[in-house]
């Protein structure tokens, strides 16, 4: 008999029942990688992440990260509520003010900053993968019908469908109106090919407005691959649309460009992303991600071996 200490926290969001949950064993150590895979099902989150001894001298811990249905290399939310609970946990120690940590991930090892701000508590910070602007999907209408929309929707016009990248090949997606995005019913069926044909761990349908006074893009993520349809908050995602915005001139031409990004309120779990991107001449070289966290949930699960 095994028993696995695990929180439950919901990340993106300063109150409980918002945001995107996750849940985060405390000690994976022992765990095969299949024993890994049937607990995520089990939590049946977007995601599930292991704390394991780190593998790299340079990095404080490590994370593996499932969702039900794979592995994933990276990602934002798993990385920032992982931080979190390793704080409330006493296994990150806090400075005065501001505390960096390297935590090991699949794709290397990247810094997460702590920060206590005055009227928002704790924000945790991640610095992503490199970014890179992949292929642009000039024919959208197999894309358009997998949304469940005309092709003339999306505002190809004026953005391109590109895919980008800071650690994972997620596709960026404008539309035209905020209204339009929030009434999306995709074809999962279809997406989850989509998906496949062009190798993408996702897309992310956005539009240059939000609902939120705090926020300038609405945004929503399908990822139905990875048996996640739709995700409430994706810190993945919204850097690389960060870095993607950025390449395409969408903020002009200010060396670093701060925005916030409101996720999650079409499926009851409002979120809010802030995403920070540095620049040379239009070509991203840094990428953060940030927000912060609540623990919802402590538990304790029971293996019979």
């Amino acid at each position: 008999m095994q028993k696995l200490r695990i929180k439950q926290v919901d990340v993106f969001t300063d109150r409980p029942l918002a945001g995107n949950p996750l849940a985060v064993v405390l000690d994976g150590e022992g765990l095969s990688s299949e024993e890994m895979q049937a607990i995520a099902r089990e939590m049946n989150l977007s995601e599930t992440t292991f704390v394991l001894a780190p593998t790299k001298p340079e990095a404080n811990y490590k994370v593996r990260i499932f969702t039900p249905g794979r592995e994933m290399p990276f990602a934002g939310h798993p990385s920032i509520g992982t931080a979190h609970a390793l704080v409330e946990e006493g296994k990150i120690s806090l400075k005065e003010q501001l505390t960096t940590v390297r935590q090991e991930v699949a794709i290397g090892v990247l810094p997460i900053e702590i920060e206590q701000v005055k009227g928002r508590g704790r924000v945790i910070t991640m610095t992503q993968g490199t970014p890179e602007l992949g292929r642009t999907i000039t024919d959208v209408q197999d894309l358009a019908q997998a949304l469940g929309i005309s092709r003339g929707e999306i505002a190809s016009d004026e953005l391109p469908v590109q895919i980008s990248s800071t650690g994972l090949n997620q596709l960026m997606v404008p539309l035209r109106s905020l209204e339009r995005v929030a009434a999306l019913a995709p074809d999962f069926e279809r997406l989850k090919a989509f998906e496949r044909r062009f190798h993408l761990d996702g897309c992310y349908v956005f539009v240059l407005k939000a609902s939120d006074p705090k926020a300038s893009v609405h945004a929503r993520f399908f990822i139905p691959s990875a048996g996640v349809p739709e995700d409430p908050a994706t810190g993945s995602a919204a850097g690389a649309l960060g870095a993607y915005l950025v390449a395409n001139r969408a903020f002009g031409s200010k060396a670093l460009v701060s925005f916030n990004i409101e996720q999650g309120s079409e499926i009851g779990r409002p979120s809010l992303i802030t995403v920070t991107v540095h620049h040379d001449r239009g070509v991203p070289d840094l990428v953060k991600v940030g927000g912060t966290a609540v623990t919802v949930l402590n538990g304790e699960m029971t293996l019979w071996h």
